[in-house]
């Protein structure tokens, strides 16, 4: 008799959902987590403080209102970091009070620490005060998240040289800054830094950014970011990085050396696995930390799942928790199927990215025919009414069936609108759906039916020429 029937470790969102749908099962079970990290590093360290500091850039730089009020707006005429942190910190502390009490009202047990596999039913917990105990359970989960990758080449001293968790510790908003890597994170961030005023250059070694983008909406974003008078290096690496008492020296392996006040490294993430004695339990992670899993996110040891970012890709908050809900589910006995419902992308960029299915180029290499129907912001009283005249949304279509073969949009609102595409792709709905819904009006989503017609009239003509 185990003492509990599942045990996940760790308190993101996989690991809360994991918890919460267990407990909905009747299930006895207990998160294991650090005091100070409830809600994990999504709530901390990651996705909530980063897109609430978004949300106080927009709203204090004035800079999505610009085309309305014109360039020199801006409703702080200096933004601080105090002025940013005020809102971070509001929200994070609510946030956790919502977590411990969804898990307190569905009796969930919180057992504050961290954990450390003793054999594959069992771990220890160490209350960073000295005194540790042994739990045991008849599941595992484990949702111990990531965290920033750091190469052994960069000295990281946490005021010049940072890793992305060290972006909610800077004293003041820096007058320039590298960022490295043009990945997700790094992206986010040089925009909003820019926003801020910030003279910001990216270093990216491979030649082209967010490769699994569509290309067009990657071209507009760096049109913007461009306007915000960032500087792109591709096909460039930061070889070391130089701390200097003023600063910083970022030296690229072609050579070039670029002073800035701050230096991001965004190196992508690395598990955080190498605490956990997997050998203990029959597991192995990769040189990433990362945990293999099955479509019912199981190890090799299979009482034993792991779900979120220890696993790898997509490695999002949202496809974090269906994980979490699965992995219980399946480990509770609950008949589960792998979900096939179109998942979307959501990057917080300024302005805004998301998409659901396939790009252009992916059909183009599978031999798929698609259309393509635009609708532009710009031709949308929304549009003008928000001041957005660069948004726009794509739908590819499948000219055989009319079924969505993929949707993508850029600008504001995108990760919200994007859901439309994904609930019509999931659904099995074709552009029909889209070209006789009617659309509150003026809303941003109206700019679906906009694009319908416009991928239903180009393959019109290619009928009419056809007979």
């Amino acid at each position: 008799m185990h003492d509990y029937e599942l045990l996940v470790i760790g308190s993101g969102p996989g690991g809360q959902r994991a918890a919460i749908a267990a407990a909905k099962l009747d299930r006895r079970v207990a998160v294991v987590e650090r005091p100070e990290m409830l809600g994990g590093v999504c709530l901390n360290t990651g996705t909530i403080p980063s897109k609430t500091l978004r949300e106080a850039i927009l709203y204090l730089t004035g800079v999505d209102q610009r085309e309305i009020y014109g360039q020199s707006y801006r409703l702080k005429d200096e933004v601080t970091i105090a002025d940013l942190t005020a809102r971070t910190t509001r929200v994070v502390t609510k946030e956790s009070d919502v977590v411990r009490s969804q898990l307190t009202r569905n009796r969930v047990a919180i057992i504050p620490g961290t954990a450390r596999f003793t054999a594959p039913n069992e771990v220890e917990v160490d209350d960073g005060g000295g005194r540790t105990r042994k739990v045991s359970a008849d599941n595992i989960v484990i949702a111990s998240g990531t965290k920033p990758a750091r190469p052994a080449s960069v000295a990281f001293d946490e005021k010049t040289i940072i890793d992305s968790d060290g972006i909610i510790h800077l004293e003041q908003v820096p007058r320039s800054m590298v960022v490295a890597g043009a990945g997700v994170i790094g992206i986010e961030y040089a925009s909003m830094f820019a926003a801020l005023g910030t003279k910001v250059t990216v270093v990216e070694r491979r030649m082209r950014m967010l490769e699994f983008c569509d290309e067009e909406v990657v071209e507009a974003l760096k049109y913007h970011l461009r306007d915000l008078a960032v500087t792109f290096r591709f096909g460039e690496t930061v070889a070391s990085v130089e701390a200097h008492p003023q600063g910083a020296i970022a030296l690229l392996s072609s050579g070039k050396k670029i002073p800035a006040d701050t230096v991001l490294y965004s190196a992508g993430r690395q598990g955080m696995t190498e605490h956990l004695n997997l050998e203990a339990a029959g597991l192995t992670a990769d040189p990433r930390g990362r945990i293999t899993v099955d479509e019912f996110f199981r190890t090799s040891v299979p009482h034993i799942y792991a779900v979120g970012d220890v696993i790898g890709f997509p490695a999002l908050a949202a496809t974090s928790m269906e994980q979490g809900r699965l992995a219980a589910h399946h480990a509770c006995g609950e008949q589960t199927a792998p979900n096939t419902v179109p998942q979307p992308i959501g990057i917080y960029s300024i302005p805004e990215i998301s998409f659901v299915g396939r790009t252009e180029d992916q059909l183009t290499e599978a031999c798929v025919p698609f259309e393509v129907g635009v609708s532009r912001y710009r031709e949308l009283a929304r549009g003008q009414i928000v001041g957005d005249s660069y948004g726009v949304l794509k739908l590819l279509v499948s000219p055989e069936d009319g079924k969505l073969l993929g949707v993508h949009v850029f600008g504001t609102g995108a990760t919200e609108i994007i859901h439309i595409g994904q609930a019509v792709m999931g659904c099995g709905g074709t552009v029909d759906y889209l070209v006789d819904a009617v659309f509150n009006y003026p809303t941003l989503s109206e700019s679906y039916k906009v694009a319908a017609l416009d991928a239903t009239n180009k393959m019109r003509q290619v009928t009419k020429l056809s007979e």
